[in-house]
């Protein structure tokens, strides 16, 4: 059953702690991607995200890419703990959603409207932190927990040669999500009073 829209938001959080098994079909993962995509707004109607989703072997094939890459940067005695990370946080889990955004977009709108130009980045990460919350959200609604990494750009260039990802394709963000296999810790909130201002 659709939780309504304020639980679902409530409801979601951080999950470390996945497991392969997933709670529905691939191909109802694959509508709430598709409905993210044609559903969440973007500066000027840009419509510049772009979203690879990776299921059973290419996930893994992802998180074994991550590993090869810190493997040549963290020291040695530090990798096992890292690579323990990835394998029971990330690796464990059903699947992985990547964010992306077209600098095709990008750029052509800095050419077509130049007085925005700086701008432009910039509101390409706001869409594609609304595309994040939004698949966060609902693949919490359905069942899963996730969280969102952010291995860019140290992965980029071979996660782009290994799935044939566009080059002009900037790789924003990851999304490993599976089924919870416990809680995540509560969250603390600061006061409301410190973040809010209303003026009457």
């Amino acid at each position: 059953m659709m939780k309504n829209l304020r639980k679902a938001i409530e409801g979601r959080r951080t999950y470390y702690s996945i497991s392969d098994k997933s709670p529905v079909s691939n191909e109802e993962i694959k509508e709430i991607i598709d409905f993210a995509v044609l559903n969440v707004p973007s500066a000027f109607n840009s419509q510049s995200t772009r979203v690879v989703l990776l299921l059973n072997d290419n996930h893994k094939k992802l998180w074994n890419i991550v590993k090869e890459v810190l493997k040549k940067i963290v020291p040695a005695d530090a990798f096992p703990s890292t690579e323990a990370k990835i394998d029971n946080a990330f690796a464990a889990g059903y699947g992985t959603v990547l964010f992306y955004e077209d600098q095709n977009v990008v750029e052509g709108l800095q050419k077509a409207f130049p007085s925005y130009s700086d701008n432009f980045p910039v509101w390409s990460q706001h869409t594609s932190a609304m595309h994040q919350f939004t698949i966060w959200t609902m693949l919490e609604e359905v069942g899963f927990g996730a969280s969102l990494q952010h291995y860019n750009p140290i992965i980029d260039e071979e996660v782009a040669k290994s799935f044939s990802i566009d080059a002009k394709w900037k790789l924003i963000a990851q999304m490993p999500f599976g089924t919870p296999t416990s809680e995540p810790a509560p969250k603390e909130f600061q006061p409301l009073d410190e973040r809010i201002v209303v003026f009457k």
